[in-house]
Protein backbone atom coordinates (compact mmCIF):
# COMPACT_ATOMS: atom_id res chain seq x y z
CA UNK A 1 0.00 0.00 0.00
CA UNK A 2 1.59 3.52 -0.75
CA UNK A 3 -0.10 5.43 2.05
CA UNK A 4 0.11 4.63 5.43
CA UNK A 5 -1.34 6.15 8.73
CA UNK A 6 2.37 7.99 9.25
CA UNK A 7 2.07 9.66 5.80
CA UNK A 8 -1.20 11.47 6.78
CA UNK A 9 0.50 13.00 10.04
CA UNK A 10 3.21 14.07 8.20
CA UNK A 11 0.82 15.91 6.15
CA UNK A 12 -1.58 17.55 8.81
CA UNK A 13 1.83 18.33 11.20
CA UNK A 14 2.97 20.09 7.61
CA UNK A 15 -0.09 21.85 7.16
CA UNK A 16 -0.07 23.36 11.08
CA UNK A 17 3.80 24.13 10.15
CA UNK A 18 2.40 25.88 7.28
CA UNK A 19 -0.31 27.39 9.07
CA UNK A 20 2.25 28.70 11.32
CA UNK A 21 4.50 30.33 8.72
CA UNK A 22 4.39 33.98 9.39
CA UNK A 23 6.00 35.10 6.43
CA UNK A 24 3.56 32.83 3.91
CA UNK A 25 0.80 30.86 6.11
CA UNK A 26 -0.66 28.70 4.08
CA UNK A 27 -4.68 29.88 3.22
CA UNK A 28 -7.37 28.91 5.51
CA UNK A 29 -9.86 27.14 3.37
CA UNK A 30 -7.27 25.01 2.17
CA UNK A 31 -6.03 23.72 5.25
CA UNK A 32 -9.98 23.05 6.14
CA UNK A 33 -10.14 21.18 3.10
CA UNK A 34 -7.15 18.97 4.29
CA UNK A 35 -8.53 18.66 7.84
CA UNK A 36 -12.01 17.45 6.17
CA UNK A 37 -9.85 14.87 4.33
CA UNK A 38 -7.85 13.62 6.93
CA UNK A 39 -10.48 13.06 9.13
CA UNK A 40 -12.54 10.90 6.26
CA UNK A 41 -9.47 8.53 6.15
CA UNK A 42 -9.20 9.03 10.12
CA UNK A 43 -13.39 8.11 9.80
CA UNK A 44 -12.50 5.27 7.65
CA UNK A 45 -9.50 3.57 9.74
CA UNK A 46 -11.49 3.48 13.03
CA UNK A 47 -14.26 1.16 10.58
CA UNK A 48 -11.54 -0.80 9.80
CA UNK A 49 -10.54 -1.08 13.23
CA UNK A 50 -13.94 -2.36 14.06
CA UNK A 51 -13.60 -4.60 11.08
CA UNK A 52 -10.52 -6.04 12.53
CA UNK A 53 -12.05 -6.38 16.12
CA UNK A 54 -15.44 -8.70 13.94
CA UNK A 55 -13.47 -10.93 12.06
CA UNK A 56 -10.57 -11.51 14.61
CA UNK A 57 -7.57 -9.37 12.80
CA UNK A 58 -6.18 -12.43 11.29
CA UNK A 59 -5.98 -10.92 7.71
CA UNK A 60 -5.45 -6.82 8.27
CA UNK A 61 -7.46 -4.70 6.61
CA UNK A 62 -5.35 -3.31 3.95
CA UNK A 63 -4.95 0.19 5.74
CA UNK A 64 -3.67 -1.40 8.97
CA UNK A 65 -1.43 -4.44 8.17
CA UNK A 66 -1.59 -7.74 10.22
CA UNK A 67 1.64 -9.36 11.06
CA UNK A 68 1.38 -12.80 12.25
CA UNK A 69 2.54 -14.08 15.61
CA UNK A 70 2.93 -17.01 17.59
CA UNK A 71 0.57 -17.55 20.37
CA UNK A 72 1.59 -16.45 23.43
CA UNK A 73 1.45 -19.16 26.47
CA UNK A 74 -1.55 -18.90 29.03
CA UNK A 75 -1.10 -15.83 31.76
CA UNK A 76 1.70 -13.92 29.65
CA UNK A 77 0.60 -10.37 28.28
CA UNK A 78 2.68 -9.39 25.02
CA UNK A 79 3.28 -5.82 25.13
CA UNK A 80 5.36 -3.98 22.44
CA UNK A 81 6.74 -0.60 22.99
CA UNK A 82 8.38 1.72 20.70
CA UNK A 83 11.81 2.87 21.35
Amino acid sequence: MKNKIEDLRNHLFATIEALLDEENPMDVVRAKAISNAAQAIINSAKVEVDFLKVTGGMEGSGFIPCEPRKPLPPGKIDVKMKD
